[in-house]
Order: C-alpha cells, then structure tokens, then sequence
C-alpha cells in the first residue's frame, strides 16, 4: 500500500464523519447543553461555596466558572467518545466500518482513524463551547485556544480507545448505555473537572488517590494547563501511556461479529 491510500482513506472517514454529524444537528445541540447548564446553572449555586485560591496553571483568583471550563471540555469529549463507541460498534454491525474493515489497509490503521475522525468532531464542539463561555467571562488567553489543541486531541483518543474497548467487549448493545453509565459518572465525578484536587485531598484522602489513579483527570490538568499556555508534562505523560495501552488493548480485540444487535444471533 501507499501512502496515497492511506491519506485518502484517512480524508475519506473524516469527511464521512463530519457528513454524518451535519446529518444529525441535534447531536451538536444536545452536546453543549449538558455543560452549559454546569457553567451558567451550577456554577451560580457552587460559586459562594467553592472559591478557588491562586494554584497552577492560574496566577491569581479565579471563578469557579473559570476552574470548571476546562473540566467541562473533558465532559465534551467523554460523552462524545462514549456515543461515538456505540455508533462504532452499530456500524461495524450493519453500516460503513463493515465494508471498511474489508479494506487491505491495516485494522489498526483503520480504527485509529475512525477514532480521530470522532475525535475531531468533538474538539470542534469544545471550541464551540469555548465561545459561547466567553458570555461568563471565562476568558483564557487567546493563544491558548491553539495552545490546547494538542491535549484536546489526546484525550478524544484516549476516551474514544477505552469507550470502543468496552464495547467491543459487550455481547448485546442494548446493556451497552447501562455499563456507560458505570464509566462516565464515576470517570467525571471522581477526577479534576469539578473540584480541585486539594479539597478532595481535605475532604477523603482515600477519594483524592482515586483521583489522582483516574486517566480522566490528568487527561483535564492536560487541557487546563494548556488552555492557559503552561506545560504540565505529568498530565502529558500519563495521558499519553493510557492512550497507548487502551488503543492496543481496543484494536487487538476488536472483531467483526462479537457483538449481537437486539438479541440477533450471531452468524455461524
């Protein structure tokens, strides 16, 4: 194979995603009013209660407004990751990814490219979200929106490989939203996004090393530090291993036909 193939397949999954996301328009709205209602609705309730003191990346008092946009690109990005999974799998079933695992392109190539593909839809989004968080004064600096490019696209690969890892490995996709839910509540609440680690730290010393063990918030510190032009290489090299290690665990076991579709049989 040549290069060639591999950029024009690469072109063509990216344009077929961003086809299908203008196809689905509700998707787009729906994203951004889960975090919005965290940025303007409960940010108002928590602002009295959770000030935040002067602590890395940020070099004075910030809102609680302020603290919580990265965590809420990270949410963005998880709830997307997790749909784009279950699309994934529907498609390797019934639609696209059935015809294009048949490609004499390598698999591993293939879904890491369908992953970026939903990757790059969704960091599309968190600029979006970026903006509109600009109404709330949330203001990083403007070569941070460039600056955090590089984490955005890390984490949608880590969150998209652990969310087609799982379903890969779910034998009937209708169970597949009730064992997300088992993921993405505890992935969100236990990290970064929300609180500060050194309230968890004074709250349940247990609940801060959870944290601290969740990929999801150093994925977050990743996003905040580089929304706000510092380089946190822990947060950068933790993100990265479990990248790695999720996206080998999720193309090795990804195989056509383990999954059954509302209690199909499976083919002999």
């Amino acid at each position: 194979m040549k290069a060639a193939h591999y950029w024009h397949c690469f072109v063509g999954i990216q344009t077929r995603e961003w086809l299908r996301f203008w196809q689905q328009r509700t998707r787009f709205a729906s994203a951004l009013v889960r975090p919005l209602l965290w940025l303007v609705v409960f940010a108002a309730g928590f602002r009295a209660v959770l000030g935040i003191s002067i602590i890395p990346p940020y070099q004075t008092y910030i809102t609680y407004e302020t603290y919580i946009a990265p965590g809420l690109c990270g949410m963005i990005i998880l709830f997307n990751s997790m749909q784009g999974a279950l699309s994934m799998v529907y498609d390797r079933e019934l639609g696209s990814m059935r015809v294009l695992l048949m490609s004499p392109l390598p698999r591993p190539f293939l879904l890491v490219t369908k992953l970026l593909a939903m990757g790059v839809v969704s960091i599309g989004q968190v600029y979006v979200f970026l903006l509109l968080a600009l109404l709330v004064d949330v203001e990083p600096p403007l070569w941070g929106y460039l600056a955090v490019l590089p984490a955005l696209i890390l984490t949608s690969l880590m969150l998209g490989a652990l969310g087609l890892l799982i379903a890969t490995w779910i034998k009937q996709l209708e169970n597949f939203a009730g064992v997300m839910n088992f993921v993405i509540f505890p992935m969100f609440f236990m990290s970064s996004a929300l609180y500060p680690l050194w309230r968890m730290n004074e709250a349940s010393p247990w609940l801060y090393w959870i944290c601290q063990f969740n990929p999801f918030t150093h994925a977050v510190e990743a996003i905040r530090f580089s929304l706000y032009l510092e380089w946190n290489p822990m947060a950068y090299g933790i993100t990265t291993g479990v990248t790695v290690v999720l996206a080998l665990l999720a193309t090795a076991g990804f195989r056509p036909q383990r999954t059954r579709i509302l209690g199909t049989s499976r083919p002999a």
